[in-house]
């Protein structure tokens, strides 16, 4: 790679402006860009099965697209289908949990003595039955019928919107995996006017083709592995509903830092709850950041590492802001977003500072 470009002054105010025209119009177009976005990782997840179906099975391209996206629909469904129940009972149990949580809190602020025992007393506090009314005056809750068809409305108008994009996203994978190399063919008879540089731009998009298509492959792999190992450990342990959190603990292992954190802290309270055990709570909580540990710092961090070399300061700052631009998706889609990024600028004549300030 050629040495970076020493960036001129003179430019400085219309490459800030640039920057944040662009973070704002990622802002502004989110509804757009999210299910964009969404279709192209999918597409570089589910690229490898449709090249084996139409290169080693000879079946056509649309043939093998379409039934890699029925398959990933009908494992989607019945993962839904299947947890379900677990889902329900979790949604039923929040009030509940809420307020075992709040008795422990009080009881760990009202404690005397050393920590330990304030520990003792909040998880005690857990188990303690619920002190019943002494006036015996019944408590008569009503809700205004227009707070509650305000309520019905968004959540139907919440429900139309997620189901529009998804049924936008499905088509997207789909064509997109139907088109193979197209794009790849046109560039190259767009950028290359002479043989020597129709041969580079081949290398360089086979190189990044190859290198996203390896990270998809590899962040799938390391997260379902992540997830069966979770749902094996909990189900050893006792923990309630342990299928539906060893889902969560796969969806957010994507995010740096703060997914497995989230994760330990979610079924450290499902634990205390269930069990009623300060001990058992930190063994789930333990095991949880064990197992994303040992996913996530030895097996993901090697496979990165080959991939795109990245900066932690960098992922942070990436990290944030794409949590602001798209809120939950943008936490989840940032550190694809920011590998897909490096690995284009590490191929891309011009794009050396961008590599540089994302790199180690």
């Amino acid at each position: 790679m050629p040495p970076p470009r020493a960036f001129d002054r003179r430019h400085a105010p219309l490459s800030v402006i640039a920057v944040l025209a662009v973070v704002f119009a990622l802002h502004l177009a989110s509804d757009f860009i999210i299910p964009l976005v969404i279709s192209i990782i999918l597409s570089y997840a589910l690229d490898t099965p449709v090249t084996f179906l139409n290169r080693r099975v000879r079946l056509p391209r649309a043939v093998a697209a379409t039934i890699v996206v029925v398959a990933l629909l009908a494992v989607v469904a019945f993962g839904i289908s299947s947890l379900r129940g677990q889902v329900m009972s979790i949604v039923d149990s929040l009030p509940q949990t809420a307020q075992k949580v709040s008795r422990s809190v009080a009881s760990f602020n009202a404690g005397n003595g050393s920590v330990l025992e304030k520990l003792r007393a909040a998880a005690n506090a857990v188990n303690a039955p619920e002190k019943p009314r002494s006036d015996g005056a019944r408590v008569v809750v009503t809700r205004p019928a227009d707070k509650l068809d305000e309520m019905l409305l968004a959540g139907s108008k919440g429900i139309a919107q997620f189901l529009g994009q998804a049924l936008m996203v499905i088509f997207l994978v789909f064509f997109l995996l139907l088109s193979g190399d197209t794009f790849k063919r046109k560039f190259v008879h767009v950028c290359g006017h002479n043989l020597t540089e129709k041969k580079i731009s081949v290398h360089m998009l086979d190189e990044i083709h190859r290198s996203i298509r390896l990270y998809m492959m590899m962040m799938v792999v390391t997260n379902v592995l992540l997830g069966l190992l979770t749902w094996l450990a909990f189900r050893w342990i006792g923990l309630h509903n342990a299928g539906t959190w060893a889902v969560v603990a796969g969806a957010l292992h994507v995010v740096p830092y703060f997914g497995p954190l989230l994760v330990a802290l979610f079924t450290g309270v499902a634990a205390v709850v269930q069990f009623g055990e300060l001990g058992t709570a930190l063994l789930v909580a333990g095991v949880s950041l064990l197992i994303a540990a040992l996913i996530g710092f030895v097996i993901q961090t090697w496979m990165t590492g080959r991939i795109a070399k990245m900066n932690p300061v960098a992922v942070f700052v990436i990290l944030l802001l794409f949590t602001w631009a798209w809120g939950l998706w943008g936490t989840l889609l940032s550190i694809p977003i920011a590998v897909i990024v490096k690995v284009v600028a590490d191929h891309v004549e011009g794009f050396q500072g961008v590599a540089e300030f994302l790199g180690e």
